[in-house]
């Protein structure tokens, strides 16, 4: 009978101790996102993602990740590093998205670490650079080019109301990116460039110190930026109780696109195909991709740092490799007074 009592102790005991083993490890059959799981190969140790790798090969996560590959990824450093070219937050949104549809721990771990890089690689001006922490060259600088700087404030916005899957996020984060979303706010008001006083629209990039708007690339000079403009308009729209700077913002800046719109005219080939320029169409409106500071006068530049007046006078190259002209103001103008009968609700 006692040999029975103690085999029945050590079932009971061993079951217990096996309960207690299969809690401390990790799942094993979590399930797993194709396309997150190497996102999580190329995020650097620093957080962020690279939009280039050490040998200057672009990031394509549709590309196998073969040995040589893995090896270009390890050997790639955390100067590479950037919120260019959607980097960084094109991840951290798809790691959000991922844990939402996977419950894996590892994508939010991943994006969450993904969000610290944001927070402290932004400026106390409210401002980010398009690279952090390299600093050469034109990298420092705030940049709304190619949307940098507004992909992240979306980010903070949708960490700070919980939206967009961002409710997983771990409370901690929502003060800071709330404080990082109010600072950005800030910058963007400082930076809409003044005519007469008058606000108009925004710069691509920013000398970080000063706030006044810098050249980038040689072609990308010192200018009124439409493109990166609209996108900064939409986002003051998302605000949900925007202050009066930001409503003066937004009306001033639809003011000037539609005062400066191209009429008549579309950017496109030229009837011998063999060049782009501007041809006539009676049903477009474009609008210049840069324009003079004070002028509002479209301008193009080179890979020579000269600034011409006519797209003409720029290289072949140059002319057809870059957005001169686009439609982007279009849905801006006819977005604005839906805006503004929305905003007359609340």
């Amino acid at each position: 009978m006692n040999d029975l009592k103690i085999l029945l102790f050590a079932l009971i005991s061993l079951v217990f101790t096996s309960c207690a083993t299969a809690q401390k490890v990790p799942q094993v059959n979590a399930k797993i996102d194709s396309l997150a799981e190497k996102m999580l190969v190329y995020q650097l140790s620093n957080g962020a993602w690279p939009k280039q790798l050490a040998d200057k090969s672009v990031v394509k996560y549709e590309n196998k990740l073969t040995e040589q590959l893995l090896a270009k990824i390890k050997a790639t450093p955390v100067k590479h590093a950037t919120i260019d070219n959607h980097a960084t937050t094109r991840e951290i949104n798809s790691l959000v998205k991922a844990y939402s549809e996977t419950a894996n721990k590892k994508y939010l771990e991943a994006a969450q670490k993904g969000i610290d890089y944001l927070l402290e690689a932004q400026y106390a001006n409210g401002g980010w650079p398009q690279y952090y922490p390299d600093k050469s060259m034109y990298r420092a600088e705030i940049t709304y080019n190619d949307d940098a700087m507004i992909n992240v404030l979306g980010i903070m916005l949708n960490v700070t109301t919980k939206t967009e899957g961002f409710a997983a996020i771990d409370d901690k984060y929502v003060a800071k990116s709330k404080n990082a979303l109010e600072k950005g706010l800030s910058c963007i008001l400082k930076t809409q460039v003044l005519q007469n006083g008058t606000p108009t629209i925004w710069a691509a990039q920013y000398d970080e110190n000063t706030l006044q708007p810098a050249k980038a690339r040689a072609f990308e000079p010192e200018a009124l930026s439409a493109s990166e403009s609209v996108n900064i308009v939409r986002f003051l729209m998302k605000i949900q109780q925007p202050s009066a700077e930001v409503k003066n913002a937004i009306e001033n800046a639809v003011k000037w696109f539609d005062a400066n719109k191209i009429v008549g005219f579309k950017f496109d080939q030229l009837p011998d195909k063999k060049d782009k320029g501007l041809v006539a169409d009676a049903n477009a409106t474009i609008w210049a991709r840069f324009y003079d500071l004070k002028t509002n006068k479209p301008i193009f530049g080179d890979r020579d740092n000269v600034i011409y007046t006519d797209i003409k006078d720029i290289s072949y190259e140059r002319r057809n490799g870059y957005a001169w002209y686009g439609t982007w103001g279009n849905n801006l103008v006819r977005e604005y007074p839906k805006w503004l009968k929305m905003l007359a609700k609340k």
